[in-house]
């Protein structure tokens, strides 16, 4: 058996009920409150609220206006409440119920879709796991975890209408104050705004202004190894055989192919196949699940034979990471660039969590900046200014569309006009 009563909580002469839901379940006493949409003063609701007969035609009037809504929300909760697993009330579920009085849904979200907006992303999560790559389905959960964290700064929950322009200012001042660099509180958006355009897919109201929900930030290229670096790099005296000749193979290897390292680390002599004459490497891209088939260059095939006939030896990508940060350092791959460096916000470094650290705009040698995607990077651009029409380094890349591979184009403005004269003259 439930209960729904309403209350008056504020010290505020006026101020919206609360409504509070009570029931037993399981041996189990539960009490849900929310704040509903009525606002009355205080006077009234000591006064005259519970009064039999009021003289006054108007405060009659208005005692018999607040009875009805009162009602109408009683009965609109107890009946979602009897329709409903037990196990899922709770005050979010109370908060939507309210919702769904106030603007009712032109019809019921699907298979019950939370409103919630940290639900609905497991919601998402779960509907389309077999559409998304393992990589987006992490960065959902970073972005969640992010959005659970936010919540608890704000002490409110965030239903799907509610992202609208007042959100985004919420979220960006708390993104600001926690240092997240703008690029990642862009992404952030973009995954966001896509969870809640399929949440208005599922029939749940959305806000009209999420499709115009943008950030502004700083555009700032990312480096790529130029020819001559990597000529430098190529010529680096390193051991044979040892951790950073191993790894200079494979950078070398990436920054040839324009692969990403959960594709070129997989790489084995298996991939390799001759098609008219002509040697390609074939593979399923993880990421995208594309099947590939691309030309190996001969600047990687030289690896390959150095290796007997066979790549490099596959490392971690956290190995590969830290290690081609000191081949490009031992290769003198130095000069001061800007660029996003991570760093550690926590007062006890020694016991710092993952979501301590932060990136920061710096100024450092090249070699902090590399990471295992300049490869990927530095291919798309050094051929694209070597004359390379779009359309087959996106074969190669596997980007879908043209803007997406134009995002890795990273050559200076001069470099562009400096290219740009080979065509002219």
């Amino acid at each position: 058996m439930a209960t729904v009563n309403f209350l008056y909580r504020s010290t505020r002469k006026e101020a919206p009920l609360i409504v509070r839901l009570l029931f037993t379940h399981e041996g189990k006493n539960n009490t849900f409150g929310a704040s509903t949409k009525l606002i009355v003063s205080k006077d009234y609701w000591s006064g005259d609220h519970n009064k039999q007969r009021i003289a006054d035609i108007e405060r009659s009037n208005y005692q018999k206006e607040v009875k009805q809504q009162l009602t109408d929300i009683e009965n609109f909760i107890l009946e979602a409440f009897y329709n409903n697993d037990l196990e899922k009330v709770n005050n979010e579920w109370l908060k939507t119920q309210l919702e769904h009085f106030y603007n009712p849904p032109k019809e019921l979200p699907l298979n019950n879709a939370p409103l919630e907006l940290i639900n609905f992303f497991d919601y998402y999560s779960d509907i389309k796991k077999g559409d998304l790559s393992t990589t987006r389905i992490k960065r959902l959960t970073v972005v969640k975890n992010k959005l659970i964290r936010f919540e608890k700064s704000i002490k409110k929950t965030i239903l799907i209408p509610d992202v609208n322009d007042i959100f985004k200012k919420d979220f960006l001042k708390y993104c600001s104050n926690a240092g997240y660099a703008n690029s990642s509180v862009k992404s952030d958006f973009s995954v966001i705004k896509t969870v809640c355009k399929y949440a208005g897919e599922c029939n749940i109201k959305i806000s009209p202004q999420l499709k115009n929900l943008k950030t502004k930030h700083e555009i700032l290229k990312k480096p790529y190894l130029t020819f001559d670096e990597l000529e430098k790099i190529k010529n680096a005296d390193f051991p044979k055989g040892g951790s950073l000749d191993n790894v200079r193979d494979w950078l070398l290897i990436s920054c040839y192919t324009g692969q990403r390292i959960s594709d070129f680390m997989k790489f084995t002599s298996k991939n390799v196949h001759i098609y008219k004459g002509k040697i390609n490497i074939e593979f399923k891209q993880v990421k995208t699940d594309k099947e590939m088939s691309i030309p190996f260059l001969k600047e990687a095939y030289e690896i390959y034979k150095k290796n007997g006939d066979n790549f490099p030896r596959a490392i971690s990508d956290q190995r590969y990471n830290e290690y081609i940060k000191d081949v490009c350092r031992i290769a003198g791959i130095d000069t001061l660039t800007k660029g996003m460096v991570l760093v550690c916000i926590a007062e006890n470094t020694k016991k710092a969590g993952r979501n301590d650290y932060r990136r920061e705009l710096q100024t450092v040698p090249k070699y902090e900046l590399v990471s295992s995607h300049i490869g990927r990077r530095s291919f798309a651009t050094n051929y694209y200014y070597k004359g390379l029409p779009v359309s087959v380094l996106m074969d190669v890349t596997g980007h879908s569309t043209e803007k997406m591979f134009l995002e890795y184009i990273q050559a200076p403005k001069k470099e562009k006009a400096y290219n740009a004269h080979k065509y002219f003259e």
